[in-house]
């Protein structure tokens, strides 16, 4: 790749010359406080601006009124405001200024010397393999984008670790270890960070898919990421519409390509046995992913298959025991559980009458939380809700570190999913006596349970007042946008226009 290659169309620019500058970092979204990561409040200028009223917009400022701003010195906010080309064949950046890239990576190395703590290490190192990716230097960036990611999985911020993955996929692609590279970008793209960062992904995922010559692959990621974008979005059309026409310029000469993959194959998820019922033994069994008889059927009940073992009972006996994949067995019937929830996190909640008393045991059967609650939820991450009265949450050693005295859970997601206990990123619904609140999983209460209704949004938190009226509040529980709204989407709509248009460099 080099300057001098074609190009197709002008500069994508993400603003005209002579505009001010956004003080963003390439992160787009700057973490803060107790929930960071897809959860943190946005910080200026890519701050949700509070309180938005019917009928009211901001408007803009006269262009006399502006005045330029210097251009920014700080190398990440250098490659926020980058104004990159693409090839239009290859649909990679082009460098025209090689030495300015590498004077940014120097920059960048100089900020990381001094960081001591895992998520500035994680987003410094992780730029800094997009630069010396995009400069060729692929050995570098692959150990930059591997180390960054080990830092950003020691903070558990969902978006952080997300941005780190990203980044290595696209460092793993240029490379051509497309599998792996597919794999963690399927991996980094959770329903729980905003759209724009999801957007941006599943743009990625289709150059790497466009790579490979999985055309619709890559079409259908391209299609995703205009579909995420619901705000108008000039640099992301006109790179689909490069990137389309690449697609079909190499449909001509080569047609379609495999058919496009299912996200279980591109994780490599592992496919467990599968209950199977025999009608002519009236026992159950368990079949392999292809239809095949793996475990003989001799159960008068099971459970499917979680983290490697199993729950099944025999016909003479009330009891449970645990066998892995291949049937064997793990713990015996005579440990006398009546009760048993799934293994997660390698421990499962057991109990003895099946009504109470729930022990936390591992696979060999060493009890590793004996508290004895009188009702469970999986662990998730590391946590499980518990109840003692009212309900609370516990970590995988026993720790109280939610007291129990909420009614329950309610822990609802914006994409319509309800969550049993605390979602990825490490927030919870709590229920106090009708009014909902949120916590995070530190054991802080970052919305008091004040409000009738409440959904976690990837960046904000919606709020109802029970009468269909919807509002929202920021992510540090200011109020957002007023409670006058008719619907969720109103308000989800509100929030997409009130994000400063800032993406992060992959």
């Amino acid at each position: 790749m080099s300057a001098a290659a074609p190009t197709s169309g002008p500069p994508l620019a993400t603003s005209p010359p002579g505009s001010p500058v956004a003080e963003a970092s390439p992160d787009t979204v700057l973490p803060t406080g107790p929930a960071a990561g897809a959860a943190t409040a946005l910080r200026a200028p890519t701050m949700l601006t509070p309180i938005v009223r019917p009928g009211t917009r901001k408007t803009e400022p006269d262009a006399a009124d502006v005045t330029p701003e210097p251009a920014p010195t700080d190398p990440e906010q250098v490659l926020a405001s980058y104004q990159w080309r693409f090839h239009h064949e290859t649909l990679r950046e082009l460098v025209e200024d090689p030495e300015s890239l590498r004077a940014i990576r120097d920059r960048l190395t100089e900020k990381l010397e001094p960081a001591k703590d895992n998520g500035t290490r994680a987003r410094l190192l992780s730029l800094r393999a997009v630069v010396s990716r995009i400069l060729g230097d692929l050995g570098k960036a692959l150990a930059d984008g591997k180390l960054a990611l080990a830092h950003a999985e020691a903070t558990g911020q969902l978006r952080r670790i997300a941005i780190a993955q990203a980044r290595l996929a696209h460092v793993l692609q240029w490379r051509g270890d497309f599998v792996e590279a597919d794999r963690l970008f399927a991996e980094a793209n959770s329903s729980e960070l905003p759209d724009r960062l999801r957007a941006t992904m599943h743009e990625h995922a289709g150059r790497s898919c466009y790579d490979q010559g999985r055309y619709i692959e890559a079409c259908n990621h391209f299609e995703k990421a205009l579909e995420l974008r619901k705000v108008e979005d000039p640099d992301l059309i006109a790179r689909t519409e490069l990137a389309l026409d690449a697609v079909f310029n190499k449909v001509a000469q080569n047609e379609w390509g495999p058919y496009p993959r299912e996200r279980d194959e591109i994780l490599q998820v592992h496919r467990p046995p599968v209950p199977k019922f025999s009608e002519k033994m009236q026992r159950w069994g368990y079949a392999d992913p292809d239809g095949q008889l793996a475990i003989a059927p001799s159960y008068a009940d099971v459970q499917p298959f979680r983290d490697g073992a199993a729950w099944v009972r025999r016909p003479d006996t009330r009891t449970w025991e645990l066998i892995d994949e291949s049937g064997g067995l793990l713990i015996e019937s005579s440990a006398g559980y009546l009760g048993v929830g799934s293994f997660s996190d390698g421990l499962a909640w057991v109990s003895r009458d099946g009504t109470g008393g729930w022990v936390a045991i591992d696979k060999s059967n060493k009890v590793v939380i004996s508290a004895g609650f009188e009702d469970v939820r999986p662990f998730r991450r590391g946590v499980a809700a518990v109840r003692r009265g009212g309900w609370g949450a516990v970590d995988r050693t026993g720790r109280v570190f939610l007291p129990t005295r909420y009614t329950g859970f309610s822990t609802a997601l914006t994409d319509g999913r309800y969550v049993d206990g605390f979602t990825d990123e490490g927030l919870a619904i709590v229920d106090s006596g009708g009014r909902k609140g949120v916590v995070d999983r530190s054991g802080q209460v970052l919305i008091a349970p004040a409000h009738p209704a409440l959904v976690i949004h990837p960046v904000a938190f919606l709020v109802g007042d029970g009468a269909g009226q919807w509002g929202a509040l920021d992510r540090r529980g200011e109020p957002l946008i007023d409670v006058v709204h008719p619907s969720r989407n109103d308000v989800m709509e509100e929030i997409d226009r009130l994000l400063a248009d800032t993406k992060p460099v992959l």
